[in-house]
């Protein structure tokens, strides 16, 4: 068929092994069932090619029994079980290649939303050595590639029983196998043609689908923060399943239109096929019944000999595809089991004494920074020096190497700060809004609010005057090419949020870098005095920023930090700064 190898068996049977492991039980049922609708479709489907033999010769008898080849029996009648035949071959043929689409489609869906879920629900510091782009291709084009092994050892097991069934019922009609001619070779190009504008438009709504899948995965680990700030993890896997959904209902559709397609020209063939040889019979006789049968039953095998190439491709791309999604599917969990009570997260100002974070690589000290609802606490250092690890743990979504803090006088550990801190709102300069409009985009936060609430925050941000040169209003889409957001609008959308969510905890990692400098005082200003119960949290390169800030963390070159606030002109340098062996 084809001089390329095929995948190692022991690699091919480790995919095997795991393939059935992910199979839930009602798909292994379903897998069961698929299996035996084969075996159906290659027994009857070699039996209706059998039956054209007392067509072709009137008289001729086979052992295979007295009922079906009865040579006393009209030539219509013949025609007829022939035909029957083949209209239950193509009826089981579709119902075969429904169930498998359904297979398909719901096993593609299964692993896209587990591995969504469990990279959501994972830590940060699991995901630290992944790229934005590995775990968008594990949650999409990884994925597709899975599905498509799937489908292909569909494709193969369906092959290997026609061939079997097959070959069985030629060697018994006729030993000389080598004499046969395959007579449905055009059937392919026919098939493809059949439903194909219906096919071209699922598959254009497929492609949509799938770029709105990307927009869910793009830029995932700063996403994941500004997500679960918010607490949406569970708006996050419901909108990404709904898509998921989608795409399962366009594969699917497509599979059933190829289904549907032969179905089409199977009984448009086997009525063709009846007529022709009754007329044959009425006009000339043929002696050649066996060799026909032979040819016929060989000539089924072609289009699975063809495709058999495509399959074992099919499966080298999915064997390293799935151990790729079963290392995510490994990660785990950093979700708490239960959400913290409103009392527990609106407490008041948290000293933290020490607190020492990797990366940097020698270590980040931090000590002797309190945090206070409705003060500002601006984070600055060079480039690259730990301030966005630094926000991360603060925001309690990575764990550092010790820490002591207070909240009062009463000692807290980082679980219970954690705690405290959950009800929050991160944004950062890389994190885009993926909603289709500004309404969409702040109901996601504050599902509860009214439209004047959000007319509200959008003044307080200085959105308000760009929506109402637009028509739509709160209905703007955010990417459309006549009403397409500017990178500050952006950004300044994702600050109204924060004002929507009152959050206790707020951390604008370079939120404001695409406004200018007057623009970043007034919108931070504006922020602050919306949230006079939220510790916020700023980091920015711009120096006029600490003219609103309470409180300056600086983190100089050799990763000291000191801590200077508006009513202590003297700065502090962190009592734990970096250790004599990092320095040297």
């Amino acid at each position: 068929m084809s001089g390329e190898p095929s995948p190692a068996p022991d690699r091919v049977h480790d995919l095997l092994r795991s393939l059935v492991r992910t199979l839930t039980h009602a798909e292994l049922a379903e897998t069961a069932a698929y299996v035996v609708l084969s075996l159906g479709v290659a027994f009857t489907g070699s039996l209706a090619t059998v039956l054209l033999v007392p067509l072709v010769q009137p008289g001729h008898t086979l052992p295979f029994g007295s009922v079906l080849f009865d040579a006393g029996r009209s030539v219509e009648m013949q025609a007829a079980i022939f035909a029957a035949a083949m209209v239950t071959f193509a009826l089981l043929r579709w119902q075969t290649a429904r169930l498998g689409a359904r297979l398909v489609g719901r096993y593609g869906m299964s692993l896209r939303r587990r591995v969504h879920a469990r990279v959501v629900d994972a830590p940060l510091s699991s995901l630290a050595d992944s790229t934005s782009a590995e775990i968008a291709n594990v949650l999409i084009h990884n994925v597709e590639l899975i599905v498509q092994g799937f489908n292909a050892l569909q494709q193969l097991l369906i092959a290997g029983v026609t061939a079997a069934v097959s070959i069985g019922f030629a060697f018994w009609v006729s030993p000389p196998l080598m004499l046969a001619a395959p007579l449905l070779a055009g059937l392919g190009l026919l098939a493809s043609r059949a439903y194909g504008r219906e096919q071209s438009l699922v598959s254009r709504q497929y492609v949509v689908d799938m770029t709105r899948l990307f927009w869910h995965s793009e830029d995932f680990p700063r996403r994941l923060r500004h997500i679960r700030s918010f607490g949406k993890e569970d708006v996050e896997k419901e909108s990404y399943g709904a898509i998921s959904a989608r795409l399962c209902h366009g594969y699917r559709r497509q599979l059933e239109l190829l289904a549907s397609g032969r179905l089409v020209l199977e009984l448009l063939a086997a009525a063709g096929i009846a007529a022709l040889f009754v007329l044959a019979h009425r006009w000339r006789g043929i002696d050649q019944a066996s060799l026909i049968a032979v040819c016929l039953l060989l000539g089924r095998l072609l289009p699975y000999l063809m495709s058999t190439r495509q399959s074992f491709q099919q499966l080298r791309s999915a064997a390293p595809a799935f151990e790729l999604w079963q290392r995510y599917m490994h990660l785990d969990s950093a979700r708490p089991s239960a959400a913290p009570s409103h009392a527990t997260t609106s407490a008041g100002a948290l000293h933290i004494e020490r607190m020492r974070l990797m990366p940097p690589a020698c270590g980040l000290d931090v000590g002797d920074l309190v945090l206070v609802p409705g003060e500002l606490t601006l984070i600055s250092g060079d480039s690259g020096i730990g301030k966005s690890s630094l926000v991360d743990v603060l925001a309690g979504m990575m764990a550092p190497v010790t820490f002591a803090a207070r909240a009062g006088e009463r000692p807290i550990d980082f679980e219970e700060y954690c705690e405290r801190v959950r009800h929050g709102a991160y944004v950062s300069q890389n994190v885009r809004p993926w909603q289709h409009s500004v309404r969409e985009c702040l109901l996601w936060a504050a599902p509860e609010a009214t439209d004047e609430m959000l007319r509200s925050a959008l003044r307080d941000v200085g959105l308000d005057k760009r929506l109402a040169s637009s028509k739509h209003g709160l209905d703007t889409a955010l990417y459309n090419s006549s009403s397409r957001l500017s990178g500050g609008e952006l950004q300044r959308l994702l600050l109204a949020q924060v004002i929507l969510r009152q959050p206790f905890l707020a951390l604008l990692d370079e939120a404001t870098s695409a406004l200018d400098a007057a623009a970043e005082i007034a919108v931070l200003s504006a922020v602050k005095s919306r949230l006079r119960q939220t510790v916020l949290i700023v980091v920015s390169h711009r120096s006029g920023v600490a003219a609103i800030a309470d409180q300056c963390l600086t983190i100089g070159n050799d990763l000291v930090t000191m801590v200077k606030g508006q009513r202590d002109p003297s700065p502090r340098e962190a009592s734990f700064g970096v250790s004599n062996r990092a320095k040297s």
